[in-house]
């Protein structure tokens, strides 16, 4: 079969996607990084659109990146409190990264693995100078730092909602719908009691 340099420069593509990842991967700066939107194919007639996709890769680098911020707390010195909307951030983040996970492979799309957050910058995601001053911190000014950076990473997400619903036709599936829908209110409750933490942290 005669190949031109545009199929040939596809089926190079495809074998990059295609391969499954080494024990190396780990240590590849590109690991975990979603394709660019041009990559990613929407069958014809599927209720999906790229927003969508784009959407679900996103957060699961946003939420990757929230997880290993919530991991710090305990080494860190945070009070209980701190710790406790720590874990559950972590642990309610990580079923929501397996649940975004499935539906971009049952819709045959690319899932960026958890190492995507360091390839991959969403609204609100922390710099690595922010991140290098939360893992400074200590005690209290962890926790003040932690709450303050969990707030702008929510903020974060919420805004990736926004951008989401307001591209045309985005949000159709009901998968999708529901699951953003639960992004704004979960991650707008724990931000009011972030706000709450911090005013109590503040007191003498």
């Amino acid at each position: 079969m005669q190949t031109t340099p545009r199929l040939t420069a596809a089926l190079a593509l495809a074998a990059v996607l295609l391969t499954p990842p080494t024990a190396s991967a780990q240590n590849d700066p590109m690991a975990g990084m979603a394709p660019m939107a041009g990559h990613i194919m929407i069958p014809k007639g599927s209720i999906i659109t790229v927003p969508d996709v784009e959407f679900m890769q996103g957060m699961i680098a946003h939420h990757a990146q929230a997880i290993y911020m919530s991991r710090m707390a305990a080494a860190h010195g945070a009070n209980p409190r701190v710790l406790k909307l720590a874990d559950k951030i972590d642990q309610s983040q990580v079923a929501e990264i397996r649940i975004m996970q499935e539906w971009l492979r049952r819709y045959k799309q690319f899932a960026p693995d958890t190492g995507s957050w360091r390839t991959m910058h969403m609204a609100g995601m922390l710099t690595e100078a922010q991140l290098k001053q939360l893992d400074a911190a200590k005690q209290v000014d962890f926790d003040r730092a932690f709450l303050e950076l969990m707030i702008q990473h929510h903020t974060g997400a919420l805004k990736m909602v926004d951008d989401l619903l307001a591209a045309p036709l985005a949000a159709q599936e009901v998968d999708v719908s529901v699951f953003a829908n639960d992004v704004v209110a979960v991650q707008t409750a724990e931000i009011g009691v972030m706000r709450q933490m911090i005013r109590q942290l503040s007191k003498p």
